[in-house]
């Protein structure tokens, strides 16, 4: 499986190229096609290090370039870059290219963190990207209380829950699976993609407790 990581040099692309390049071909997508070329190669000799041997590979590219040839498309990247980001991809993925949002609309304030649209009225990072993305089946959303810092350390499983959201049942399950291959981290469906919102939300909150009660590297599981 090809998967590209559109603002995949930040932690979280990092992360997921480290964990998914044992089997996947990765591609590593940045605004700088040179720096995520870079990061790609960090990628490959830390991942070399770890496992030895593996059967997938990382690279890198601008975040436009790879995007006609991978079979799952993860949106790494801030809210705030969802319209400039999904116009470019606009008719250049593959129609049966999954796209899956991890987007948090968040803002930090003097009370804490919130969630911008219900504190804004705006629109939901996962209703943003199917409205530029069509079609809507394709888009699931998933990833937004993993712990970056725990997703890059190899050693580490992460022991955490990851809710996903989604239209179509088959797409579902192929993300399914690639979660289950991240130690640690489980898949539970939580309904449709309009109830992405409540995933999304729960992020501010992890960190506001997690800020409060000092807490390092928080992640959420149901018990």
């Amino acid at each position: 499986m090809k998967i590209g990581i559109a603002g995949g040099t930040g932690g979280m692309g990092e992360g997921f190229a480290l964990r998914w390049c044992q089997k996947h071909d990765v591609i590593v997508g940045s605004r700088d096609a040179q720096k995520a070329r870079d990061a790609a190669e960090n990628y490959t000799r830390t991942a070399k290090q770890t496992y030895g041997n593996i059967a997938g590979s990382i690279s890198g590219n601008d975040n436009i370039s790879f995007t006609n040839d991978i079979d799952v498309l993860i949106l790494s990247i801030p809210y705030e870059f969802i319209d400039d980001t999904c116009g470019k991809l606009t008719g250049k993925l593959r129609d049966d290219c999954i796209v899956v949002s991890p987007i948090v609309p968040m803002a930090r304030t003097e009370a804490g963190f919130v969630y911008i649209p219900l504190e804004q009225g705006k629109e939901q990072a996962a209703e943003m990207v199917a409205d530029k993305l069509p079609p809507r089946s394709r888009v699931v959303s998933a990833f937004h209380t993993i712990s970056e810092s725990k997703l890059k350390n190899l050693q580490q499983s992460l022991d955490a829950d990851t809710f996903i959201c989604g239209d179509d049942q088959n797409v579902i399950a192929k993300l399914k699976n690639l979660v289950d291959e991240i130690s640690g981290l489980r898949p539970l469906y939580l309904g449709p993609l309009a109830l992405a919102y409540q995933a999304e939300i729960l992020t501010p909150m992890v960190l506001n407790a997690a800020k409060r009660n000092k807490l390092k590297n928080p992640g959420v599981k149901l018990v």
